[in-house]
């Protein structure tokens, strides 16, 4: 039998770990899960991923995809006559009213890197990229505190359940962004 040519393949095993991931967190991924979740054979996802923790890297990064896109959708961090903090607050807001299940998702396959030391440089290119990003209109140290401080807004958020409060976002983030 010819072998069938699916250019598509490896992301959508990808798409697929997302999904299992969302749906049964992280002790439910296996092979075997995605797999069935992409409907391909279990040995297309050890061809591609030899193994989890490979299928994880990828994951990771894919999601972390989705905040950077978020970023660049909103345009105003380019212009430097909008308010930084205002821009920031209401990036966070936009992306926490989004798909829930997509931004727990993220955070969770983010905090398995604290176990799965394969993960750490994947959390640490997305904490980079977001500085490097915001030291276009501020300093490097502000930029990496601004970074943290978004971060831990987003973590509240998610474990507590409270709502996102732009206005007390925007305060925070004013704060770092003047030195007051």
């Amino acid at each position: 039998m010819a072998r069938r040519y699916d250019p598509e393949r490896r992301r959508r095993i990808i798409d697929a770990a997302i999904r299992v991931v969302g749906r049964s967190g992280i002790a439910g991924l296996s092979h075997r899960s995605v797999a069935a979740e992409a409907d391909v054979p279990l040995g297309s996802t050890t061809y591609h991923f030899k193994t989890l923790d490979e299928l994880m890297v990828a994951a990771l990064r894919q999601a972390n995809e989705g905040f950077a896109k978020a970023i660049a959708s909103r345009g105003g961090l380019e212009d430097t006559r909008t308010d930084l903090a205002t821009e920031l607050a209401g990036l966070l807001g936009e992306w926490l009213a989004g798909e829930r299940t997509g931004v727990e998702l993220e955070y969770e396959l983010y905090l398995a890197a604290l176990r799965r030391p394969v993960l750490r440089p994947v959390a640490a290119e997305w904490c980079e990229d977001v500085t490097v990003l915001l030291s276009r209109r501020t300093d490097p140290v502000t930029a990496r505190a601004l970074v943290a401080l978004m971060d831990g807004i987003c973590l509240q958020v998610l474990l507590t359940g409270t709502p996102y409060d732009e206005a007390y976002a925007r305060e925070m983030l004013d704060r770092v962004v003047s030195g007051s």
